[in-house]
């Protein structure tokens, strides 16, 4: 006889589980507290683990005029989970967590022609499931819901719907969602690790604005009630909050830009009175394109083209559809966070939200605690197309200029299972992170290959942060663990202490994680540098150098150094 467990026993039993499990060593001297929310929102939860998602069919009617939507998503999935390793009612029957934030209301959920009952948790319902759920069988649920969606306060940072107007006084209307999530608009399984294997999205709007989302448009159709419903598809996996909408009263311009896989069409949409200016700034999308098919290999999306969209707040990395905020001038909304001049010489958001369609959309974390796997690849991309247009040294410099911005307040890597990001450090202090492990590794040649490697074996993939670390150090035949562990764990940077008696230098690492054992490139001889290997104990090596203070460390890596006293 099959066991059946109570739905509200497994329940309280697996959010404690998983609350526990957030709790991890990386932290401890901080007493985070997570909620029950934040675990149903944030894990693989035992509703989730049992299916998995192929297809969304989202269909959604805007109405500016209350800034309400409507609409429904029909859920297609594969269930992967024997029934015995599925949490049941106690009549038997599967049940399956759907996500849809407040003040937005589920109406019904069908399956097979059957209204089915449900339960609502704060932001997670929970459908009682009348059919029996075959393993390796697709079945479709389609979600009917409404209401007025959560405004967002300061995106893209602060999520939700932006409703908006443009200069000249037109309906301006886009999401952005990513952290919050998805299920602030739109029901689905809201969760990072589950991505649906193509999606289609269609958004109706006044007749008097383009929709632009993700993928290729494949109809408009006019509707006698005054609105324009704009039909895209999407012929890959999609991330769920990379699905947006974008609409407002575009003038659309495209090019074709001829790359590793053939002709891949750019399409850019503009407001009217910006037309003129981005079809200047917009060239810079063509040598993005160049540099980054050389460093991470072939654009991951030429099914679903490259698009730049005019938004009404900064930029988002939106799937195939990169939201674009930047005024159309170079740098981050003209400022240099590199503090050294480089970043003025291309437009910051072109550069970073693209790099994300190798890094965060064809490559995601399961866990938004691994956010590092997305902004410090990005992060680092903006020095490497800087050494596309300049050479490695401004590239070098770039990064290396970066560090002024890092905070060290927390760990970079977020707790797990609560859907917790850790610090913006994920950013500078991981692209410089990135920089010191070129450095370390000291060949060109191979740096080049792990990136490409990256994007090949994990192409289109969910990783876990392990993952990427654990390949790094294959791929490079160096162990990279304790280093990151150090920056990705801890919040302390490196301290190179050392001093100099006669001809022989003393060395050794501090402020570091057990066993840290990061090799290091030193001035011993004249100008030229060398490799030393400090470990925590101290060392020593001889030295050439006719003056003490001609001793210096590469500028590539990031630690700090301390003269010390013999």
């Amino acid at each position: 006889m099959r066991k059946i467990i109570s739905f509200a026993l497994i329940f309280l039993l697996t959010e404690n589980v998983f609350a526990q499990k957030s709790q991890h060593s990386l932290f401890p001297h901080t007493t985070p507290v997570f909620t029950h929310a934040d675990t149903l929102r944030g894990s693989n939860t035992p509703w989730r683990s049992w299916w998995d998602v192929t297809y969304y069919d989202l269909h959604v009617r805007i109405d500016p005029a209350d800034s309400s939507i409507s609409g429904h998503n029909g859920i297609t999935y594969r269930v992967i989970n024997m029934p015995g390793a599925r949490v049941k009612t106690a009549g038997g029957n599967d049940i399956m967590q759907i996500d849809l934030m407040t003040p937005l209301v589920i109406d019904s959920m069908i399956q097979d022609g059957q209204s089915l009952s449900y339960r609502r948790d704060g932001n997670a319902f929970f459908v009682t499931l009348q059919n029996p759920q075959m393993v390796n069988s697709l079945q479709t649920l389609t979600v009917y819901y409404h209401g007025k969606p959560r405004v967002a306060k300061r995106p893209p940072w602060d999520g939700g719907f932006i409703w908006d107007r443009d200069s000249l006084g037109n309906l301006w209307i886009a999401t952005a969602c990513q952290g919050v999530g998805a299920s602030i608009w739109w029901p689905n399984k809201d969760y990072q690790g589950d991505e649906p294997d193509s999606q289609n999205i269609c958004i109706t709007v006044p007749d008097t604005l383009v929709d632009v989302s993700n993928g290729r448009l494949r109809k408009r159709t006019i509707n006698p009630d005054g609105t324009m419903t704009y039909d895209w598809f999407v012929d890959n996996p999609v991330n769920n909050y990379d699905v947006a909408v974008n609409a407002g009263k575009y003038v659309h311009f495209m090019e074709i830009y001829n790359g590793l896989k053939g002709p891949l069409t750019l399409d850019y949409y503009v407001m009217p009175y910006h037309l003129r200016e981005a079809e200047r700034q917009f060239q810079q999308a063509k040598s993005m394109l160049k540099c980054f098919e050389y460093w991470f290999g072939p654009y991951p999306w030429y099914k679903d083209g490259y698009k730049l969209v005019e938004d009404p707040y900064l930029g988002m990395e939106h799937q195939s559809c990169i939201a674009y905020g930047n005024h159309f001038e170079n740098g981050y909304l003209g400022g240099d966070l590199s503090h050294t001049g480089w970043g003025l010489k291309w437009d910051f958001i072109i550069v970073h939200e693209s790099a994300h369609e190798w890094f965060g959309n064809s490559i995601t974390s399961k866990d938004i605690a691994d956010m590092w796997v997305h902004e410090s690849f990005a992060n680092y991309a903006e020095s490497l197309y800087t050494e596309c247009l300049f050479g490695k040294k401004a590239g070098e410099e770039y990064c290396i200029g970066t560090r002024e911005n890092v905070r060290n307040d927390k760990p970079i890597v977020g707790h797990y299972g609560v859907n917790d990001e850790g610090s913006g450090d994920m950013y500078y202090k991981g692209g410089n992170m990135l920089l010191t492990i070129r450095s370390i590794i000291n060949n060109e040649e191979k740096f080049r290959d792990i990136l490409h490697g990256l994007n090949t074996v994990f192409y289109h993939q969910t990783v876990t942060g392990k993952q990427i670390e654990d390949y790094i150090s294959q791929a490079s035949g160096i162990d990279f663990s304790k280093v990151f562990e150090q920056y990705l764990t801890t919040t302390r940077i490196p301290e190179f202490d050392y001093y100099i008696r006669g001809h022989q230098l003393y060395y050794h690492w501090s402020n570091v994680v057990p066993g840290f054992n990061m090799p290091l490139k030193v001035t011993l001889k004249g100008t030229d540098f060398s490799f030393i290997y400090p470990v925590e104990k101290w060392k020593s090596e001889k030295i050439n150098l006719t003056d003490a203070d001609q001793f210096k460390v590469n500028d590539n890596f990031y630690v700090t150094l301390k003269r010390v006293k013999p």
